[in-house]
């Protein structure tokens, strides 16, 4: 089975050739830790793939599949595990304890529907596999010992946009298309489908639908659901497919029962999605505050004027000093509008007044085209784009960095940002001895708002998993307790799954594990995740 030239880290964020020298990494992964004030510590390097010994593979492909699976080490590594820090750490360690046996890659539904086949017939977990960028354990193999095996089903191949509707703009599209490659095909149409996760550059539509994937837009159309139009999926029990439509009330929404159903219920291949015109007017501003509490009352005032900006990004203190965005002491609302039928101006001025109105501070700054100048905006979007591979860094300079999203309504949101916010960094502190909790909204709603916590402290090697899951099930109990969700848009895998668990209705677990059990009656899609199989 050949696979691309450039290859993915088997460890880590990007390619292979992407990964920085020795030396570099070494004096990058110093000055991250003198910026954060640790002790120094010397750099390790990754385990080499050539030194990683894999299980043995338990399965071997039946004649007519044999060139559609892989049992290649680099093959069966990359897919044994998403991007967390969890998986970040065991793969650099050259740990992998549950690979795939084999790696498939499909080229069409007609070779998804003979993987199923084999996987139903035989006992063997399959687990579909889109950019492989899930940071809760959503695609990892590990499913047991009560299957005879595990298959990867990567659906790369399937990257193409099919078809375009220019009059009702709307596209359909292979699950496997991933960001950069969708928005080069919808760009030869003037469309786009303004879906940019930080996850862009590697994570694909069908993972997007998924998971349920909130985008880089903070208000208006922030999660991919508001994008779908109807989703096609293959199930061991045949095809999953609704009308094509631009809204029904026919009963409940085979579409939302695919969004966010982590591939327990069927494989998705190809979804008709709504897109745009690709906006031609652009413009974005910093503005300050002297509190993030003042910040946050500007943003409820932006986002229930029904202005809509495409961001609207508060970041505390210590993460707009994290980021380089602002470096005195004060919180920094990112905030841009942009349209391709008209001047966003008026939009810019009504929301700089509402900031205003909560102590915003906009001297020196004006609004500007987005992308240009060097103010707060443009270097904290720089910082967001470069974070994964930072994070890589990170790992072998012995730092922990660990981010968990919610959400919560506007009533509840100052003592939940405070009381969750030090549960973590108390967490920190026994764990590590040390660390800082920043945090941010990453996407506003009229009545309601997501902060996004970041968590960085000294690790101790070796003990990196251990002290990883203190502060994990800390913040975790912390935010359910609290009243919010156990994710705004990183999906459940089996990393949320003992929270994900209390959240949710147990009537509806019943109802969910019946829909399993009818579309997968041998429970072999992804097990583990969201449900146990009745």
């Amino acid at each position: 089975m050949e696979t691309a030239l450039r290859r993915r880290k088997h460890w880590g964020w990007g390619y292979e050739d992407q990964q920085p020298p020795t030396g570099q990494v070494r004096d990058a992964a110093a000055g991250i830790r003198a910026h954060l004030g640790f002790e120094p510590l010397e750099a390790e390097e990754p385990v080499p793939l050539s030194a990683v010994e894999l299980p043995a593979p338990r399965l071997e492909p039946p004649a007519a599949l044999a060139d559609l699976c892989s049992a290649d080490p680099h093959d069966r590594a990359t897919h044994a595990y998403g991007r967390s820090y969890r998986d970040l750490v065991r793969a650099f360690r050259g740990r992998f304890d549950h690979p795939p046996d084999l790696v498939a890659y499909p080229a069409g539904e007609d070779d998804v529907r003979r993987l199923l086949e084999w996987c139903a017939d035989s006992r063997v977990a399959a687990i579909p596999y889109g950019g492989g960028t899930s940071v809760v354990g959503g695609v990892e193999p590990a499913v047991g010992d009560a299957y005879a095996g595990a298959l990867s089903i990567d659906l790369s191949r399937l990257d193409r946009v099919l078809e375009v509707d220019t009059v009702s703009r709307a596209a359909r599209i292979q699950a496997g298309a991933p960001g950069p490659g969708l928005e080069d095909q919808l760009r030869e149409h003037g469309l786009t489908l303004r879906h940019f996760p930080q996850s862009f550059e590697f994570s694909t539509l069908g993972g997007w639908i998924a998971t349920r994937a909130g985008g880089h837009f903070a208000t208006l159309y922030t999660h991919i659901d508001d994008l779908v139009e109807s989703v096609r999926a293959l199930t061991p029990q045949g095809v999953w497919e609704s009308r094509r439509l631009p809204g029904s009330g026919a009963g409940p929404s085979p579409d939302r029962m695919l969004i966010g159903s982590e591939g327990i219920l069927g494989v998705i291949t190809e979804a008709w999605v709504r897109v745009q015109a690709r906006p031609q007017f652009k413009q974005s501003a910093p503005v300050h505050f002297n509190t993030f509490a003042e910040g946050a009352e500007a943003v409820r005032a932006i986002s229930q004027a029904g202005l809509y900006p495409s961001n609207c990004r508060l970041l505390d203190p210590a993460e707009a000093a994290l980021t380089g965005s602002a470096k005195d002491g004060r919180a920094l609302l990112v905030l841009g509008f942009e349209s391709a039928d008209h001047p966003v101006e008026p939009a810019m001025e009504r929301a700089l007044e509402c900031a205003a109105d909560h102590g915003g501070q906009t001297t020196g700054h004006r609004p500007q085209a987005t992308g240009s100048g060097s103010d707060g905006v443009a270097t904290w979007r720089q910082a967001f784009l470069q974070a994964p591979y930072l994070r890589d860094t990170m790992v072998a300079a012995g730092v922990l960095s660990e981010t968990f999203e919610t959400a919560i309504t506007w009533d509840r949101m100052d003592d939940f940002v405070t009381g969750v916010k030090a549960r973590a960094e108390s967490a920190l502190h026994e764990a590590y001895g040390a660390g800082t909790v920043s945090v941010r909204f990453t996407h506003a709603y009229p009545d309601g708002a997501a902060p996004y916590f970041t968590l960085l402290a000294p690790a101790r090697r070796g003990l990196e998993l251990e002290q990883w899951g203190e502060v994990k099930a800390a913040a975790a109990e912390a935010v359910i307790a609290a009243g919010g969700t156990i994710t705004h848009h990183h999906a459940v895998g089996r990393d949320h799954r003992p929270w994900y668990d209390q959240q949710r209705p147990e009537p509806f677990a019943d109802a969910l594990r019946a829909a399993k059990k009818a579309v997968d009656p041998q429970a072999i899609l992804n097990p583990g995740v969201l449900v146990d199989p009745a």
